[in-house]
């Protein structure tokens, strides 16, 4: 990762019609984006070695919004395809929709892409096959949400000039802290018995995750897929039905205080906060605006203040303290939420590294994409006799799936394809 990111950097790796790439291009859903996205906002900055863009989505209209602005700069653009499996739609919709906008203006899409993938992948495969640059190497026992330190998470960081070094040096650091026998000693084991308290076990309460930093407002976005992937179960590790799971959600300090902190102090009691207060409020001195006050004396002040008022009404809340916003302390965030994550699975024992769940949601959206095959089979069946909703869903055998049928036609005569 380092070598090849050098080579970018210094023009070694370098677009056929350009002297050096300028841009990233990150493609991926859910953990394989969700991790970079935060690091990068948290750690990026006017000096980053290549700015970093996202399909994250297979929205046809944020797709085009993203392709466009970058239109220009195409040729200038490096892009990373993230995809362990190679066959998750989303990113494979991206990749396609992305090479696509490259073949419009004359480029060769492989010249200008990386895949990180797991060894032997359809993405490997096609990487091969198209020439991409190189290939980063997936586990396929690293699950997304967990991946943030493998080559999903460090190659966009390196590319773009964060000092993963020092993510990884933060991350270690606190494996060696959360390896302690001692849970009084051991943070991730202090945060999982904390979460069990207040949530009685069963995730009775929401957790709202207020970091009073603008570079860690993806945090709680981050937190919600780890948090809720791992720990959402219908079933524990003997098969009983146990419906666990704990609610993540939030945004940042002192701008949730005229959002939802109202709620939170007065309203229905199902929720924990956790606070994260980063000491060093920025680089340089700071500016008064009022006699002897701060901005960053402002801030300190309602993060106090809010504990306080939440405190008063009998509201529970944890407070994380770092120093900075620095590599070395989003690595040893990550790596904490990860182990305490391992922890509280462990508790109420259910199984925190798979995703049933997910998987029966994409085999759901497969079988309304066979479903809607079927329905433009029927319609161009019929030709100008026509159909009523009713008489499509018989023709396609599918009595109990009318609503599905009628949104699937519902889509088609939107996008124009075929007359719906």
């Amino acid at each position: 990762i380092d070598e090849f990111a050098r080579g970018v950097h210094d023009g070694t790796v370098r677009p056929p019609t350009a002297e050096r790439f300028e841009k990233l291009l990150v493609i991926g859903i859910g953990g394989s984006v969700l991790g970079p996205q935060f690091v990068a906002d948290a750690l990026g900055g006017p000096d980053d070695l290549l700015e970093p863009w996202y399909l994250d989505n297979t929205d046809p209209d944020g797709i085009d919004r993203t392709l466009t602005n970058l239109g220009d700069v195409l040729d200038r653009t490096l892009v990373t395809v993230i995809s362990k499996s190679g066959s998750t739609p989303e990113t494979r919709n991206g990749m396609l929709e992305a090479e696509a906008a490259y073949r419009a203006r004359g480029l060769d899409f492989g010249a200008h892409a990386v895949a990180i993938t797991g060894d032997g992948s359809r993405l490997d495969a096609y990487a091969r096959e198209a020439g991409f640059l190189t290939t980063f190497p997936m586990w396929d026992w690293v699950g997304g949400r967990t991946s943030e330190m493998s080559a999903v998470g460090l190659v966009p960081a390196a590319l773009q000039g964060i000092d993963v070094a020092a993510l990884l040096e933060g991350a270690a650091a606190m494996d060696r802290a959360t390896r302690v026998h001692s849970a009084h000693r051991n943070p991730a084991a202090m945060m999982a018995l904390a979460w069990y308290h207040a949530g009685d076990g069963v995730g009775a309460r929401d957790m709202v995750v207020l970091p009073y930093k603008d570079r860690l407002q993806l945090f709680s976005r981050y937190l919600q897929q780890l948090v809720m992937e791992s720990l959402g179960k219908e079933r524990d590790l003997e098969g009983n039905v146990v419906h666990q799971g704990i609610a993540v959600y939030g945004n940042k300090g002192s701008t949730d205080q005229h959002a939802y902190v109202q709620q939170l102090r007065d309203g229905v009691a199902n929720f924990f906060v956790t606070f994260v207060h980063v000491l060093r409020d920025r680089e340089g001195a700071g500016v008064e605006v009022d006699p002897g006050v701060t901005s960053g004396d402002y801030l300190h002040g309602f993060l106090l203040g809010t504990r306080e008022a939440l405190y008063e009404n009998g509201r529970a809340s944890m407070t994380l303290t770092v120093e900075d916003v620095s590599p070395g302390t989003v690595g040893k965030l990550i790596a904490l939420y990860e182990r305490a994550v391992g922890l509280y699975a462990s508790q109420i024992r259910i199984n925190a590294y798979h995703q049933p769940g997910v998987e029966a949601g994409k085999k759901a959206a497969a079988e309304l994409l066979d479903l809607q095959a079927s329905v433009v089979d029927v319609l161009r069946e019929r030709g100008e006799r026509g159909a009523t909703v009713d008489e499509v869903t018989a023709l396609v055998d599918a009595p109990d799936r009318i609503e599905s049928v009628f949104h699937v036609l519902e889509h088609l005569s939107r996008t124009g394809r075929g007359t719906v």
